[in-house]
């Protein structure tokens, strides 16, 4: 079974720069993807204010849809949706998501923030294809270093507890792990690779080489951030039970103006 994934974060459906609307045309752009699943951060499931100033027909055009985000982007599209609120505020909230054209047996989303001023969680689904449910983790970490180790002790915990026994699993999302320090403790954790990495493999005399020198494999996530000109290695899928045939970085001017992130897409075959 072949399976293509994508890797998001659409920065509330506003461009980074001046906060136009971006959810009509990010609908277009992640349809464009023919991903299958789509791991989503920064969702906004409300925004009264943006929905106030963006949602009356301007010129014809309406500019904000009247439906939630992953409402609005997994519909034609997928087909099925869930969301995981993380961060409300007086006008709205804004979590995760998972967009599938498969179906969604059962989601949960756990409350992994770090302390009050940063709303982070994990959102957990199980979808079911015609060869075996995947664990599916979308996940958004936080800005400090200390809180992100606490964040992904908890994600190993989480995955530990709900896909014990070897099931297959895609953790995607937005890491903010600019010094990569995550990598080997998920792999080590959970037999989970990152699919650049799993790309990247040298050969099997390199990897001899390496193991009897005592040095550890050496892990190249893709630099994602900013979009307009990615430099910094924050966003990532990792896998389980998958092998990875293609990973890409989607850059561009179309993918500049949609978000202060670039997607990242890959094509998975189920071992």
């Amino acid at each position: 079974m072949k399976i293509r994934v994508a890797t998001y974060n659409i920065h509330k459906g506003v461009s980074s720069i001046r906060s136009t609307p971006r959810v009509l045309a990010l609908k277009k752009a992640i349809g464009e993807f023919g991903a299958d699943v789509v791991f989503l951060q920064e969702v906004q499931g409300r925004h009264d204010r943006l929905s106030g100033k963006f949602g009356e027909e301007s010129r014809g055009h309406r500019h904000w849809p009247d439906a939630s985000q992953h409402e609005y982007l997994a519909d034609d599209l997928h087909g099925h949706a869930a969301y995981g609120m993380n961060a409300v505020y007086d006008h709205g909230h804004h979590g995760n998501a998972l967009l599938s054209s498969y179906p969604i047996e059962n989601s949960h989303n756990h409350d992994v923030s770090d302390h009050a001023y940063e709303q982070r969680g994990i959102l957990h689904c199980v979808i079911n294809t015609a060869s075996s449910p995947i664990h599916c983790f979308v996940v958004h970490l936080g800005l400090f270093e200390s809180g992100r180790g606490r964040q992904t002790q908890a994600l190993i915990d989480c995955v530990n507890a709900s896909a014990a026994n070897g099931e297959p699993v895609i953790i995607a999302g937005d890491f903010n792990d600019w010094r990569n320090t995550l990598s080997g403790k998920l792999r080590d954790a959970l037999g989970v690779v990152e699919v650049f990495d799993e790309l990247g493999k040298t050969s099997k005399i390199g990897d001899l080489v390496r193991n009897l020198s005592g040095r550890e494999k050496i892990i190249h996530p893709a630099r994602t951030f900013p979009a307009a000109l990615p430099w910094f290695r924050l966003d990532r899928i990792y896998v389980r039970g998958f092998k990875v045939d293609t990973a890409q970085v989607l850059h561009g001017t179309l993918w500049a103006k949609l978000s202060d992130h670039a997607p990242i897409v890959a094509n998975l075959k189920l071992a």
